[in-house]
């Protein structure tokens, strides 16, 4: 929910590309929870663990992937029946060597690799064990962006984690 807007944006990206998975990231409350249910958001993600959100995901069926950060924390989100357990911000505590440790005791549960992946990085959060990426500004460079702004216009999604192509003039 760092993205202006972002309920909005849910929306938009299922009417124009109604395969998409769309989710919204830096779910904070149970209000921003149920809003972005309503606004039709196929997951939940946040930089850390509200039990509140958790809770009310899985009692819709949504997938969930609260964040965590310390083995202990990684425990709780684990189980409490968190569908994936963000590791956040991973970069800062040795990015995929940080993953590859955790792998090593928590082998069964699903981490996603957040905050510092890039386009230099990402295959070796996957070979260290992460089961997905968070994508973010480091993954998509703002400079991308911009030269791809010529021909396509690109919408940030909730999460600021994916991004729609459109061409010029499409609704």
């Amino acid at each position: 929910m760092t993205v202006p807007g972002a309920l909005g944006v849910i929306p938009e990206l299922l009417e124009s590309l109604p395969e998409m998975v769309v989710g919204a990231g830096t779910v904070l409350d149970l209000e921003t929870a149920e809003r972005s249910v309503a606004a039709r958001a196929k997951f939940l993600t946040s930089t850390g663990f509200i039990h509140e959100v958790v809770e009310f995901a899985r009692s819709k069926g949504i997938l969930v992937i609260p964040g965590a950060l310390t083995p202990g924390e990684v425990i709780q989100v684990s189980k409490v029946g968190a569908d994936f357990v963000k590791i956040f911000p991973g970069a800062a505590l040795g990015g995929d060597h940080y993953i590859r440790a955790l792998k090593a005791p928590f082998p069964q549960i699903p981490l996603v690799a957040a905050g510092g992946v890039n386009q230099r990085t990402a295959l070796d959060y996957i070979l260290a064990g992460a089961s997905a990426l968070g994508v973010g500004g480091e993954l998509i460079p703002n400079e991308a962006l911009e030269r791809q702004a010529g021909r396509t216009h690109f919408t940030s999604s909730c999460a600021g984690s994916s991004h729609e192509s459109k061409k010029p003039g499409a609704a």
